[in-house]
């Protein structure tokens, strides 16, 4: 049997605080979940040049009706800050996969569009995904339901959605 640092951590914490080892064990298990996964996500998309984020990102452009959207928008929905959307769009851009420009509509907003080479690139390493299934091949349909309902849960308590 392998030591598990985690159950050896909630063992700790229920000797000192029993009352908040089921949160700290919570916590700490999404955090340790988060990583395995990013780790095992980002060795998949490696023969692709791509990272997760960067992934993200052509894959949201994909599925918009016009291959373009704000940089805002990007952010709001990749949830992360507008830095990190500029910086992902400019190694994209490097590669020719994704172009800025103004918008014809507010010259204020940049649009981050994708090229019909970051389109095909998108296509492919989303088929690398499925065959995959996004790490999980161990993880029935109904178990990824369940993660993904008690992660959903999780996110309202801290009020990130509804």
């Amino acid at each position: 049997m392998t030591f598990d640092p985690l159950a050896e951590a909630h063992r700790q914490w229920s000797a000192r605080w029993p009352d908040q080892a089921d949160h700290m064990a919570a916590v700490t298990s999404v955090m340790r979940a988060q990583q395995l996964l990013l780790s095992r996500i980002e060795n998949i998309l490696k023969p692709h040049g791509l990272t997760f984020a960067a992934y993200e990102a052509l894959r949201l452009l994909a599925f918009s009706s016009t291959g373009s959207l704000p940089m805002g928008k990007m952010g709001q929905r990749l949830l992360v800050h507008p830095a990190s959307v500029t910086n992902v769009i400019s190694r994209l851009e490097a590669r020719g996969l994704v172009t800025r420009s103004p918008s014809p509509h507010d010259r204020r907003v940049v649009l981050a569009s994708l090229t019909p080479e970051g389109r095909a690139l998108a296509e492919e390493a989303t088929e690398t995904m499925h065959r995959a299934r996004f790490t999980l091949p161990g993880l029935s349909q109904e178990d990824a339901r369940a993660v993904t309902s008690v992660l959903h849960t999780l996110r309202a308590s801290v009020d990130d959605v509804e």
